[in-house]
């Protein structure tokens, strides 16, 4: 057995615990108490992760690096997953859809995740930085649009602004003409409120994507992925955009939600620049909370506890990066030494165009709304009680109403394809997407962008 080096046990005499539960809400109203709780038991310590579900959550700085860049000793291939192998994880967990495996650059290991990965982090190097800039300052402005004539002054910052400003961005840098991008973000919207058939719309809309792009490629993030030289399968393909959006939009409207709160919050200094604000967030409120499912690959010590083969080890990045043993020298380190993007072969491809798009969403709502402020204080303010993530449950403010028009910016790239016809989408998909008739989220804002 080994031990990552220099990582202690707890304390001698140290009582025996049972699992500490991760979920619910008494974890949500004070995850940090529950973290500080677990440190006292060693750099990990057994939780549930959901009722019945057992994973080693490491909470140490220290063990969590060690793990993430050691991919020799610890896989990331759940169908390694002992208890879920022995039929002992619920049918209906909700951790399952969270650890459960898929053909993805994530789940991958060895020759097969680098193959795949380097396709997602070639495609992306493909994505023009003031082009993104330009696309999240237009989502940004048409969503402030929807709410910023309030009579009142009135908005709710995560329903209205932080969620769906990302599956905008997200849906433009795919490509999507407007009828698939309004499915594509009812799909993966359904997905996280766990609505059901949601995954059956997003699949289909993503394969009428990868169709088109294969009749008429187009300058974005679906059609570089489909030429790489990787030669993904269209499944390949739809599984690495399913990925992205997974990956790429909850936890950044968690990051913009929690960066606003932070930065029109009483506790910040003013004239601090919003990349301030966003970095600070992913220290201490990091998006992703609990994740990155590991299986070691034989008996492993954590301190003082042995860690099975093909038993879950789940990185809490929450924890790690508010590790007391690193405020000693938390000013010496890179501003960038967060695990909020992982660490190792599986570090986050997309970090870079993440913070860029969170810095711009904030910074796009206090240039349209300069005298914004939040109606509750930030200690106040609740979050979502899951363990995966750290997000904010609501953010209210209030602000002086005016009309926000559309900026002299390009229309996005997707809307050049808007007068293409698609394939018919099943009923009930065309019915999630556009209630009556009416269209979707990304066709409102493509006909916005236009003056219409």
């Amino acid at each position: 057995m080994q031990q990552p080096p220099g990582i202690q046990g707890p304390p001698p005499g140290c009582p025996a615990h049972g699992n500490v539960p991760l979920y619910g809400p008494e974890f949500g109203s004070d995850p940090d108490a529950h973290y500080e709780q677990l440190r006292r038991l060693g750099p990990s310590a057994p939780v549930d992760i959901a009722p019945g579900v057992e994973v080693e959550l490491v909470t140490s700085y220290d063990a969590a690096l060690y793990i993430l860049q050691n991919p020799a000793s610890f896989v990331r291939d759940s169908r390694r997953w002992r208890a879920l192998n022995e039929g002992r994880v619920p049918a209906d967990s909700p951790a399952l859809p969270m650890m459960g495996y898929r053909p993805n650059a994530l789940f991958s290991d060895g020759a097969a995740h680098a193959r795949l990965r380097q396709a997602v982090t070639d495609s992306l190097a493909g994505v023009n930085e003031l082009q993104l800039v330009r696309q999240t300052q237009q989502s940004a402005d048409y969503l402030i649009s929807r709410f910023s004539s309030d009579r009142l002054g009135q908005a709710e910052l995560m329903a209205e602004y932080a969620q769906p400003l990302p599956l905008l961005v997200f849906s433009d840098l795919f490509g999507c003409p407007p009828e698939i991008g309004d499915r594509v973000i009812v799909g993966i919207s359904g997905i996280f409120d766990g609505t059901a058939g949601a995954d059956q719309v997003l699949g289909e809309a993503l394969g009428e994507l990868i169709a088109l792009k294969r009749r008429r490629p187009g300058d974005d993030l679906t059609t570089r992925l489909m030429e790489h030289s990787a030669q993904l399968t269209d499944e390949e393909v739809l599984h690495q955009l399913v990925t992205l959006l997974s990956g790429g939009t909850a936890p950044l409207s968690a990051t913009i939600g929690s960066a606003g709160a932070l930065i029109l919050g009483e506790d910040w200094q003013a004239g601090l620049p919003v990349e301030d604000a966003v970095t600070q967030v992913l220290w201490n409120y990091a998006p992703i909370a609990n994740y990155a499912a590991h299986y070691p690959t034989h008996d492993v010590e954590l301190g003082a506890r042995t860690v099975r083969a093909n038993d879950p080890v789940l990185i809490s990045f929450a924890a790690a990066n508010t590790d007391p043993r690193l405020a000693e020298h938390r000013e010496q380190l890179s501003a960038k030494a967060h695990l909020a993007f992982g660490a190792g072969p599986h570090a986050c491809p997309a970090k870079d165009p993440a913070f860029v798009i969170a810095v711009t969403a904030v910074e796009s709502l206090l240039n349209r709304l300069p005298d914004v402020e939040v109606r509750v204080p930030f200690k106040d303010l609740n979050w979502v009680p899951a363990p995966w993530s750290r997000s904010l449950v609501t953010l209210p403010v209030r602000f002086t109403p005016r009309n926000v028009m559309p900026s002299q910016a390009p229309v996005p790239q997707s809307a050049a394809g808007a007068g293409h016809r698609v394939p018919n989408p099943a009923p009930h998909a065309a019915a999630a997407a556009a209630p009556k008739g009416r269209p979707g989220l990304f066709s409102r804002f493509l006909a916005w962008t236009r003056g219409e």
